[in-house]
């Protein structure tokens, strides 16, 4: 029982050790097409209508650690399908990686799905451009972004 107890210790610590020398990996976010109607300077807003939010973390690839100096731009068609100023904005997350954003669920776009475009930006990280895609009626989207270091 003894050798049993110390075999199971050893396969416990050799496991331990290995995973202290590579750090975890989180998998990037798939990135998605910018789109024509980026616009960079959005006004600093985490509010840009009423009806759907989104909230998560930004993090790292390599060790999954929280990107506290992350930037977030969103972009959306408005509920009549046109974009417009008053659904572009940017954010800066938390000491912690968090941010939420609260938007009208986006209108419909010609030949497109329903979507809210997002860049995310954070220093020693390659830009990430992806897209969300809300269900009809959906009211949350939890949404974690993850970036890889340059």
């Amino acid at each position: 029982m003894t050798r049993v107890l110390a075999s199971a210790a050893l396969i416990l610590l050799a496991t331990l050790s290995a995973r202290a020398e590579g750090q975890p990996a989180c998998a990037p976010t798939r990135p998605d097409m910018l789109g024509p109607f980026y616009e960079p300077d959005a006004p600093e807003r985490s509010v840009t209508g009423r009806g759907l939010t989104v909230t998560g973390r930004v993090s790292a690839a390599k060790g999954c650690a929280p990107l506290p100096a992350a930037r977030i731009e969103w972009w959306s068609a408005g509920p009549r399908g046109d974009y417009d100023a008053e659904h572009r904005a940017a954010q800066r997350v938390d000491g912690a990686g968090r941010y939420r954003y609260e938007t009208d669920f986006p209108g419909r776009y010609p030949g497109r799905p329903l979507h809210i475009h997002v860049r995310v930006t954070a220093p020693g990280h390659r830009p990430l451009v992806t897209q969300l895609y809300p269900r009809p009626g959906q009211a949350h989207i939890d949404m974690d972004f993850v970036l890889v270091a340059d």
